[in-house]
């Protein structure tokens, strides 16, 4: 997990001037982006700004809060960036890829012992559907087929 250092700065009260910036929203953005940009260049990431009370003493006894406007910075500590080393991922395990047709093709039917092939009554008496085919054509099981083309 990293770990970060936080830098919490105000946020600019007020405008600056500069060649180009013209109206007091213009400064005012102007003054933000120069304290964003000047604590960017040194490696900190703007997080949020908050705006947060402060007691403060008014005349000899008394007090008032005065809410504060502050930006917050992060940055990661130098001593974790430097022990940081990604690690590899492992390979994929080999996963068998079944392909459909070609078990389908390389798997030989199983025969039964007590037939031959060409033996239909036996084949009834196993309870092989197929065993009325012969020749490719389809057995005749009382419906009208279609004309062959």
């Amino acid at each position: 997990m990293t770990r970060y250092d936080y830098k919490v700065v105000p946020a600019p009260a007020q405008g600056r001037k500069a060649r180009g910036v013209k109206g007091a929203e213009g400064r005012f953005a102007f003054a933000l982006e120069s304290v964003l940009n000047d604590l960017a260049e040194d490696g900190w990431e703007y997080v949020r700004a908050e705006t947060l009370p402060s007691e403060e003493r008014q005349g000899l006894s008394g007090k008032t809060t005065v809410f504060r406007n502050l930006l917050v910075f992060r940055r990661a500590r130098e001593d974790e960036v430097a022990a940081f080393e990604p690690r590899l991922l492992d390979p994929p395990k080999e996963i068998p890829v079944l392909d459909a047709a070609r078990a389908v093709q390389e798997t030989p039917p199983a025969q039964d012992a007590r037939f031959e092939e060409g033996d239909v009554a036996a084949a009834v008496e196993a309870g092989r559907d197929d065993a009325t085919e012969t020749d490719g054509e389809a057995p005749d099981d009382g419906r009208e087929q279609p004309p062959k083309a």
